[in-house]
């Protein structure tokens, strides 16, 4: 593995954002697990009745819940969003955006500054389940290209049951999201089972591979420096 880690994850095990990041009663935590520029990855932990302040931003925003149930809302624009864990929302820009929870939640914020660019697929203000972004289909693996710039790409791949990746090395450091299915995930000589619902985060330079015995579906955050 090569170079000093960025991303503040746990790197070659399994694990779940949501159980990591559990909420303070009262209280609202962020904690920044990767920045460089104005690319960044922070996960916010909120408490019941809970409130961000709508502030506005010069850059959309990609929100994921890992758990509970976030309002995300727009005063301006006299609208809101209730996003269940799994779901996510592109936030729009130039226009106060806030949160607030009705019950302990826990989610993703991913920053890739004014240079992101989206698929198609995704509508601003529109929230949606990240695992309905790609289909199944029998014996292949569906890729789609989420979001990116020049240092950070977010892609979701649907694995049928039988296919996988060879082996080969991470260019970077990258996150892993299971938003559907169960998979096997072979990393630095090791197999790790990942269900809906976990977590997995890889180290620049981290020989890993990919077996989907069941259909499996893998939302990939990937750092390219």
């Amino acid at each position: 593995m090569e170079g000093a880690a960025l991303m503040k994850e746990r790197i070659g095990a399994v694990y779940s954002i949501a159980k990591e990041n559990q909420p303070i009663s009262d209280c609202t935590v962020s904690k920044e697990t990767y920045s460089k520029g104005d690319d960044y990855i922070t996960h916010f932990s909120m408490a019941a009745d809970t409130d961000i302040s709508a502030e506005i931003y010069s850059d959309h925003k990609l929100l994921i819940v890992a758990d509970g149930e976030l309002t995300v809302y727009a005063p301006g624009l006299n609208k809101e969003w209730t996003l269940q864990p799994g779901e996510i929302l592109a936030t729009p820009i130039q226009t106060p955006v806030g949160m607030r929870t009705k019950i302990d939640t826990v989610h993703t914020e991913i920053s890739m500054g004014r240079t992101l660019r989206m698929n198609q697929a995704i509508h601003v203000g529109e929230g949606f389940k990240l695992a309905d972004l790609v289909p199944y289909q029998e014996g292949k693996i569906v890729n789609m290209d989420v979001a990116h710039n020049d240092k950070m790409k977010f892609v979701i791949m649907a694995f049928d049951a039988g296919t996988g990746l060879a082996e080969h090395a991470a260019p970077g450091e990258a996150l892993i999201f299971a938003p559907d299915g169960e998979g096997v995930i072979g990393y630095e000589g090791k197999e790790h089972t990942i269900k809906a619902g976990e977590n997995f985060a890889f180290a620049k330079g981290g020989v890993h591979w990919v077996k989907a015995e069941k259909r499996f579906k893998m939302a990939l955050l990937l750092t390219l420096e």
